[in-house]
């Protein structure tokens, strides 16, 4: 499997260079473009799930102790924890955001019936794997209302509370949208909350936070480290990202609205890191300094991290459902609810009982990347060399944007 991740991610650095290299001053259009806010806030929630929130507090110490992994001695915890989260990996949905948006049109690959079928059974997986990882966190993060460690029913119900919420807002984009503003400014809410609750009304020093804040130099001084896995627990992470980078890129392509390739790939790496930093060391500052998290600010975190799942699901679900034509308007919005509700309720519960794991998931899109770098080489590949913009029935017209549904 190391091999194997490993060949993946050399090949998606590569395809990364090259089209820069062929494609860089090409304009991106996607059918349904938005403006650069939105277009970045509909990436930033998609693209991320509860583990931003709920991770980090959990792995700090793990990364602090080299003597059981000496694997991450090279760099500080906050470094690590933004290395498997942030900069970098986000590459592997500029690929995929500029193939969809710029090459799948010409070349079709993934209107062929058995990799329309692939990818849709890991679009669906990635979702149950999403609402799995917030029910597996929650009782760490909210042990007021358990023990501490066993999954209760009331964690079940909130889970299941927020697949309904994810699967009604799919039914239409514009609450797709809606919520991936709304998220994100949640989201930089929370980050206000924690900080002013630490270095404002609590007894740490602003310079602390800067402190912390620079020790993410450590990432980009050692940014070589994080390409290929430093273990298994990276290993993880990486088939992870894989897994989520099909269906965000298919997602955020319809959604990019004019900027230039090199541009969409800078709004991708910079922009989605930015919160992320702050973030990650805002709570590193938490974990060194001893600061309790419990009550208000579990719940706080909790809170924007099940938004966060809730944005994730909608998207995902949305664009399941468009590719298998099962939509509202064809089944109609109770049979609607009703089918992805009951699917994805039950795929979590396979991720609860170990029978799918997600490094399953990632190694069947790395095998997608390689089949379509295969199927363009053999028959499509003039054909790709030709292109010279997007396609020509993609067309910015912001006044309709507003509206669409």
């Amino acid at each position: 499997m190391t091999l194997w991740l490993s060949a993946g991610i050399i090949f998606t650095l590569l395809a990364i260079a090259l089209i820069l290299f062929k494609w860089g001053n090409l304009q991106c259009v996607g059918v349904t473009p938005v403006k650069t806010f939105t277009f970045i806030a509909i990436l930033f929630t998609s693209g991320l799930d509860v583990g931003l929130i709920m991770f980090p507090l959990t792995e700090f110490a793990g990364y602090a102790d080299i003597k059981a992994s000496p694997e991450y001695a090279f760099a500080n915890p906050l470094a690590i924890e933004f290395g498997f989260w942030g900069f970098l990996i986000w590459g592997f949905y500029f690929l995929t955001c500029f193939y969809f948006c710029v090459i799948e049109p010409k070349v079709k690959f993934f209107e062929i019936t058995w990799v329309k079928l692939v990818n849709n059974v890991i679009i669906i997986g990635t979702c149950a794997f999403t609402a799995y990882l917030l029910l597996s966190n929650l009782p760490w993060y909210l042990p007021e209302v358990g023990d501490g460690s066993s999954i209760i029913p009331t964690f079940y119900l909130l889970v299941f509370a927020a697949i309904c919420f994810a699967v009604y807002s799919s039914t239409s984009l514009k609450y797709v949208r809606f919520l991936s503003i709304s998220t994100t400014w949640l989201f930089i809410a929370l980050i206000a909350y924690m900080w002013c609750a630490a270095f404002l009304f609590g007894d740490s020093a602003m310079s602390s936070f800067a402190n912390k804040f620079a020790l993410l130099g450590d990432y980009f001084t050692h940014i070589n480290e994080f390409v290929l896995p430093l273990n298994d627990y990276h290993e993880f992470y990486l088939f992870w990202w894989f897994a989520w980078s099909i269906m965000i890129g298919q997602f955020t392509s319809r959604f990019v609205g004019g900027l230039k390739t090199y541009q969409v790939l800078a709004a991708m790496l910079v922009f989605p890191s930015i919160p992320i930093a702050i973030w990650f060391s805002v709570l590193y500052h938490y974990h060194e300094a001893g600061i309790p998290t419990a009550g208000i600010k579990n719940f706080a975190m909790v809170f924007v991290g099940i938004v966060f799942v809730i944005n994730s699901l909608d998207s995902l679900i949305r664009l399941y459902t468009d590719n298998l034509n099962l939509t509202v308007k064809r089944l109609g919005l109770r049979n609607y609810m009703l089918f992805n509700i009951i699917s994805l309720s039950l795929l979590t519960l396979l991720f609860k009982l170990e029978f799918l794991q997600i490094q399953w998931v990632g190694a069947l899109v790395i095998g997608l990347f390689f089949s379509c770098a295969a199927y363009i080489g053999y028959g499509k590949f003039k054909t790709v060399c030709q292109i010279d913009s997007s396609p020509k029935d993609n067309k910015i017209d912001y006044s309709k944007i507003e509206t669409a549904s």
